[in-house]
C-alpha cells in the first residue's frame, strides 16, 4: 500500500471520505453506495449458495434413490444377469450392484383413496445397502422385509403416499397392475393386498409420494416376470466418473444397454447448469450496478472539492496524486462494502435454517415441499464462489472510480480558483 499510495494521499482521501455534507463531502451518497455493494455481494453469495444447495441436495437424493449406472436387462437371460453381476462387482470403484424389477401400479388404501405409484423390486440385502431408504424409516421397521415365501408380502412406502392413502405401518393396501392374466377378452388387471412394513421419508416429495419398495421375488411374481429382471443398478464411488465405468462394463455387456444418471436425469442436470450460469450473470450485473453508485458520489465530491484540488495542484501535487486520492476514496467504499457483504451473505447461508423457521413462525409455510421437492431451503457455501464474487466486486469498485478520478486529475487550477 505504501508503494502505491503516499501517506499524505491516504490522509486526504480518508478525510474527504469522512467529511459531512456541509463540509463539502457526500457522506449520504457514500453510505448508499456502501449499502448497495454490501447487499449486492450478499445477495449474490446467498442466491448462488442456495442454488448450489439445491443442486447438491437434488442430485444426492436422485442418485441415492436411482443409482449411477444402469443396464437394461430385459433382453438378458437369468444366467447372463448372474454372470454380469459377478463381473461388475470386480470392477474397481463399483460399490454395489442391484438387480431390479419395476412397474407402475394403482395403490388403493382406506376410505376409497387411491394413487398411482412406481413399484421397485429389490432384494433385502440391497434395500439395507440403500442408505437413502434404510436410514430414513419413520414408521415401522425392515425386520420382515424380504422374508417368507417369494420374499413375503411386506412392502415399504413413502410418507407422501401413505398420507394420501390414509395408511400407516401395519395397514394393508391393494396394488393393481394393468398387465395381468390373459383371457379371451384381453388381459385383466392383477390385484393383490400387501402389508405396509415400513414408511420412509427421504425429504423429496416426488419420491416420498410415488415409490413403493417390494421384495425382488415378490415383484417378479406380481408383474409376471418369471425369473427375469428389468434393470441392473450400479452405484460407484464417484458418480462424475460414471462414463469411465460404463467403458469398462462394456466388456461384459452390449454397450447399447448401458446408460448413466446423466442420461436418466438429463433435463434436470441441464436445467440446473443453465440456471446457475444465467443467475450468476444477472447477479453480477447487480453488483456492477451497485458499484456504479460510487461514480455518483465521486462526481459530487470532485465538484464540491474543486477548490481543494486546485490548491493541491498549485502546491505541487501531480495529476497522478490527485487521481490516486479519488481512486482510494471509491475503492475504500467498495472494499468495505464487499467485506461486509461477504460476512453478511455467509452468515445468512450458515443460519438459513433458523431464518426459515423464524419466517415461517410469523408468515406460515414459505417453502412447501410439494412445490420445491425439498422440505427445507438448502444452502451450500462454495468458497470458490465467495472468492470469485469478492474479487469481481473489488475489481468493479476500482474500475468505476477511474472516470471521476481522471476528471479530478485534469481539473484546471486556474478555472477552479477564478471565482474564489
Amino acid at each position: 500500500m505504501a508503494k502505491i499510495f503516499n501517506n499524505w494521499e491516504a490522509k486526504i482521501a480518508f478525510r474527504y471520505l469522512r467529511s459531512k455534507r456541509e463540509q463539502g463531502g457526500v457522506s449520504l451518497i457514500s453510505i448508499i453506495a456502501f449499502a448497495g455493494i454490501m447487499l449486492a455481494v450478499a445477495v449474490l453469495i446467498i442466491v448462488m449458495s442456495v442454488m448450489n444447495g439445491f443442486r447438491t441436495e437434488l442430485l444426492d437424493r436422485v442418485l441415492g434413490v436411482n443409482g449411477h449406472v444402469f443396464v437394461d436387462a430385459r433382453q438378458l437371460s437369468p444366467q447372463d444377469v448372474t454372470r454380469f453381476i459377478v463381473n461388475a462387482k470386480a470392477v474397481p470403484d463399483v460399490k454395489s450392484v442391484h438387480p431390479l424389477v419395476q412397474g407402475q401400479v394403482l395403490a388403493q388404501g382406506g376410505a376409497d383413496s387411491s394413487s398411482g405409484a412406481m413399484v421397485m423390486g429389490l432384494r433385502r440385502d440391497d434395500i439395507m445397502e440403500l442408505k437413502t431408504i434404510s436410514e430414513h424409516i419413520v414408521d415401522g421397521s425392515l425386520n420382515e422385509y424380504g422374508k417368507g415365501e417369494y420374499g413375503g408380502d411386506e412392502i415399504i412406502v413413502g410418507t407422501g403416499l401413505a398420507r394420501q392413502l390414509g395408511v400407516m405401518a401395519g395397514d394393508y393396501i391393494t396394488l393393481l397392475a394393468p398387465d395381468g392374466a390373459q383371457t379371451a377378452f384381453g388381459s385383466t388387471p392383477r390385484s393383490k393386498d400387501y402389508k405396509i412394513g415400513a414408511v420412509f421419508n427421504i425429504g423429496m416429495s416426488e419420491y416420498d409420494k410415488s415409490l413403493i419398495y417390494m421384495p425382488l421375488e415378490q415383484a417378479q411374481l406380481f408383474f409376471s416376470r418369471d425369473m427375469r429382471i428389468d434393470m441392473i443398478e450400479l452405484r460407484v464411488k464417484n458418480p462424475d466418473e460414471s462414463s469411465k465405468i460404463m467403458g469398462q462394463l462394456a466388456n461384459y455387456v452390449d454397450g447399447s444397454l448401458l446408460s448413466d444418471w446423466r442420461n436418466q436425469s438429463a433435463s434436470l442436470v441441464s436445467a440446473l447448469g443453465t440456471e446457475r450460469v444465467v443467475m450468476r450473470l444477472i447477479l453480477m450485473l447487480l453488483v456492477l450496478i451497485a458499484a456504479l453508485n460510487i461514480i455518483s458520489g465521486l462526481v459530487m465530491l470532485v465538484k464540491n472539492k474543486g477548490r481543494d484540488i486546485a490548491v493541491l495542484r498549485t502546491m505541487g501535487a501531480t495529476r497522478l496524486s490527485i487521481m490516486r486520492i479519488f481512486i482510494m476514496i471509491g475503492a475504500s467504499i467498495g472494499v468495505l462494502g464487499t467485506i461486509c457483504g461477504v460476512l453478511f451473505g455467509t452468515l445468512f447461508c450458515v443460519n438459513i435454517g433458523l431464518i426459515q423457521k423464524g419466517v415461517e413462525t410469523v408468515f406460515g409455510p414459505v417453502f412447501p415441499s410439494e412445490v420445491y421437492f425439498l422440505s427445507q431451503i438448502p444452502a451450500h457455501v462454495e468458497w470458490s464462489e465467495v472468492i470469485y464474487t469478492a474479487v469481481f466486486a473489488l475489481i468493479m469498485s476500482v474500475l468505476v472510480t477511474i472516470p471521476p478520478a481522471w476528471r479530478a486529475a485534469n481539473l484546471d487550477p486556474v478555472e477552479a480558483l477564478r471565482y474564489e
